[in-house]
């Protein structure tokens, strides 16, 4: 008996040890994983109803942590939103807008406090792979925002000799960064098809090379955002063709730095997050995304553009299995990781807001009340309290009442629509197809009041006013 007892101890203190081992005590602050995909519609995972493929990993990860389902990006178009996710300011308060080409002479301005930069003063380790598109000169590159290692593309991977309107853009050979330094030219599709393997890969050698210190890993793959190119590995596998396919294959991603954050003991101290920059392009038919039912798409200020899927997972911390409808935005990020990890705010005002006691899952919290719809330079489009969203008059894109494009190449997409004001209800009419303006008049005049806060602040083009606390983007020196 007593020998039976011995090895009984012995055993359990062997499988202690084991377990002692395969997960690293928890540091006093998380590691953060940020994924932010390009293009990807509120549609587009299994999770939220796409077809014709699955996101297994992802699906896990919403059964694992919390699936957010009123998260905005703070503008609907690629370097916008990226400015906005990584300062927590509306862009067009650093004088950003739209998609900065590869000329543009112009990008966040390094004298902007970025994610990267206020966790860093922490120690912690910081690392982007991915697409960058914050401006493609040397002095916007991410080494000089706070970022130790960077490896991927400048721009939107359309940006290439291969463009549909290259006799117009005539855009340069596109490239990988390595660093501060140019590396191998992205030449076709083939070469194309290796974005989302080599940027996992770069990915899961930063967790191997700093599981030892608190880390910043930032992944914003560039697809789905056209032209789609996936690897052998996963070409023709999904029932909707090459989009499914790339689709599959970024699930494939999230599923291999989990595992990473798994076999490292890094698992139960990391927060992940995942989201997308923008709505589906969707005049590019059957190379595009679904919104999920939501009016229009990328390039508009309807809850298409702008409404993203966004799942955060960080075990024992993050309730399993939650979905919360609150409302909050890419700019709540920043401040949200700094409460986290301690870092401070950046100097400068910022728009973001801390959701970190909702996000540990105090329900009572509701830390976003209103939301700011700018669009173009800076064009306030719209605005929201709560479930109502006010429209402003204003000229934009529009994808209804024309066919999509096919294989690769876009249909029309007028920018010159004129859309009416119009007030919706969008806790029960979340397409935005039944104006209610007249119905509400107390409810326009209090959302109308938020307007004017917000023209006073930040201006609005559609008014002709300029707001009182802007800043410079940066601009390249003249060499």
């Amino acid at each position: 008996m007593f020998r039976v007892l011995s090895l009984l101890l012995v055993s359990l203190g062997l499988c202690a040890l084991v377990a002692f081992k395969s997960e690293k005590p928890a540091a006093k602050t998380p590691n953060i994983v940020l994924f932010f995909i390009d293009d990807l519609g509120y549609g587009d995972l299994s999770v939220n109803g796409a077809l014709g493929y699955q996101t297994p990993n992802l699906d896990k990860m919403a059964m694992e942590g919390t699936r957010f389902t009123n998260f905005m990006a703070a503008q609907a178009v690629c370097s916008a939103s990226r400015a906005a996710l990584l300062t927590g300011c509306y862009p067009n308060r650093l004088g950003i807008s739209g998609a900065f080409g590869p000329r543009a002479g112009v990008g966040l301005n390094p004298k902007e406090e970025t994610i990267a930069e206020i966790v860093k003063a922490q120690g912690y380790a910081t690392g982007i792979f991915g697409k960058w598109h914050l401006g493609s000169e040397q002095e916007f590159l991410p080494l000089q925002q706070g970022f130790d290692e960077y490896y991927g593309v400048p721009y939107s991977h359309d940006m290439w000799p291969l463009h549909p309107w290259q006799e117009r853009a005539k855009y340069p050979p596109l490239h990988w960064i390595d660093g501060n330094k140019e590396g191998k030219e992205i030449k076709n599709l083939e070469d194309a098809s290796e974005l989302t393997p080599v940027i996992t890969e770069k990915a899961i050698s930063f967790i191997k090379r700093n599981k030892n210190k608190p880390f910043f890993l930032y992944v914003p793959h560039p697809l789905p955002h056209v032209p789609l190119a996936a690897s052998a590995k996963f070409r023709g596998k999904s029932q909707r063709g090459i989009f499914g396919d790339v689709m599959m294959e970024l699930d494939w991603s999230v599923g291999e730095i989990m595992k990473e954050l798994k076999a490292q003991g890094l698992d139960n101290n990391t927060l992940v997050i995942f989201t997308s920059d923008n709505g589906p392009w969707l005049n590019y038919g059957d190379h595009a995304g679904s919104a999920g039912g939501f009016r229009e798409g990328k390039g508009t200020s309807f809850e298409g553009g702008q409404r993203e899927p966004c799942i955060m997972r960080w075990p024992g911390v993050i309730p399993a299995g939650r979905v919360s409808n609150k409302l909050l935005s890419n700019l709540d990020v920043l401040p949200t990781i700094a409460k986290l990890t301690g870092a401070k705010l950046p100097k400068e005002k910022i728009d973001g807001l801390d959701f970190s006691a909702l996000l540990k899952g105090d329900d009572t919290q509701t830390p976003r009340e209103s939301f700011l719809y700018y669009y173009r330079k800076n064009n306030l489009e719209a605005v929201r309290k709560g479930d109502w969203k006010l429209v402003f008059a204003h000229p934009g894109r529009t994808y209804e009442g024309s066919l999509p494009g096919k294989n690769g190449q876009p249909g029309p997409a007028p920018e010159d629509h004129q859309f009416p004001k119009a007030l919706y209800n969008l806790a029960r009419d979340p397409s935005e197809r039944y104006d209610v303006l007249e119905q509400n008049p107390d409810i326009v005049a209090e959302l109308e009041k938020i307007a004017e806060a917000a023209r006073e602040d930040m201006g609005d083009d559609l008014q002709n006013k300029t707001g009182k606390n802007v800043r410079e983007i940066g601009r390249a020196v003249k060499k």
